[in-house]
């Protein structure tokens, strides 16, 4: 018996109120200068934001515009932002077309779902949408699946009473999934108001699994919001999932799990391989530099205000 469990978590929640704030400003930059180099982080909470990072751009984006980008997301005033240059040292590697950093990219798609996600993933993620879209608050959701199509269901939302949950959740899951819910626990500590960044400190890339497949799929490691597309952690997990469902269709696999490695300042990656139900091969046929993913995945427009909503992949993306 596998059992499997993944959660999800709604866009006001603190750490992805800062993934939002950071690829909104990443999006300026974008929109004023399509080859801007960004590394955006926010850590915000109790009343206070802090934007740093690094950014090379011909555009400028004012501290007025930032702080704009927070109130709208986050409706707190009081803001810090100290943003510098992009490191010449790390500057000459990206110059010449090398990977922006080093690191280790992911990707994954399997035939559980029409989102080629694993299934307990996109239960929580569409429970959530659920009750965000009637109940647009701080919120998390988390299913775990159990044999003979049963689940234990975990859904906690602000300012959402216990009982409206519980109808949202059995209406979803068992009236139109046919799930039996075996245990529910929603709002399990008792109903509450104060959330977001009333409630706890957030910070930008703090939820990897969220972003990417859930705790059942390997993390490369980088986090995605705030970064252009010259950092590999983010523009190379997204092509690593385009070949993931490439490959699936092509082989009508069951499911596809692509591995990539990349060197500061190298154009090619150091492993690119596909393992398909199990058989491992050497990935051909893509153009996986930093510049040929950035073309074919169109990754100069300002796209990821979006991708930190609701998670990266399986959400109809260009890169699915």
């Amino acid at each position: 018996m596998k059992i499997r469990t993944a959660e999800f978590v709604s866009p006001k929640h603190p750490d992805k109120l800062c993934d939002r704030i950071s690829d909104k400003i990443l999006d300026l930059f974008l929109e004023g200068d399509e080859n801007s180099r960004c590394a955006i982080e926010t850590c915000g909470g109790h009343g206070k934001v802090f934007i740093t990072g690094e950014v090379t751009s011909h555009t400028e984006v004012t501290d007025e515009k930032i702080k704009e980008v927070v109130k709208e997301i986050s409706d707190i005033d009081d803001v810090t932002i100290h943003i510098v240059k992009q490191s010449p040292e790390i500057a000459r590697g990206v110059d010449v077309g090398g990977a922006g950093d080093q690191g280790i990219m992911i990707g994954y798609a399997c035939q559980e779902n029409w989102q080629l996600v694993p299934q307990e993933y996109y239960l929580a993620r569409e429970l959530n949408k659920l009750v965000f879209n009637r109940h647009p608050y701080d919120g998390k959701t988390q299913i775990t699946i159990l044999e003979n199509y049963e689940l234990h269901v975990v859904c906690s939302f602000q300012n959402t009473p216990k009982e409206v949950l519980e109808f949202i959740c059995k209406d979803y899951l068992e009236r139109n999934l046919g799930y039996k819910i075996k245990s529910l626990h929603c709002n399990p500590a008792g109903d509450w108001n104060q959330g977001g960044f009333d409630a706890d400190a957030g910070v930008t890339g703090r939820k990897l699994a969220v972003d990417n497949y859930g705790p059942r799929i390997p993390l490369g490691g980088g986090a995605f919001s705030g970064k252009d597309a010259t950092k590999v952690d983010r523009s190379a997990a997204y092509m690593a999932r385009k070949i993931a469902v490439d490959y699936l269709r092509k082989h009508n696999a069951l499911e596809v799990l692509v591995q990539l490695s990349y060197a500061i300042g190298y154009d090619q990656p150091l492993q690119a391989t596909v393992t398909i139900d199990g058989e491992e091969e050497e990935i051909t046929g893509y153009d996986l530099s930093p510049k040929g993913i950035i073309e074919l995945l169109d990754l100069k427009k300002p796209i990821f205000s979006k991708t930190s909503e609701w998670g990266h992949m399986g959400s109809n993306f260009k890169w699915m």
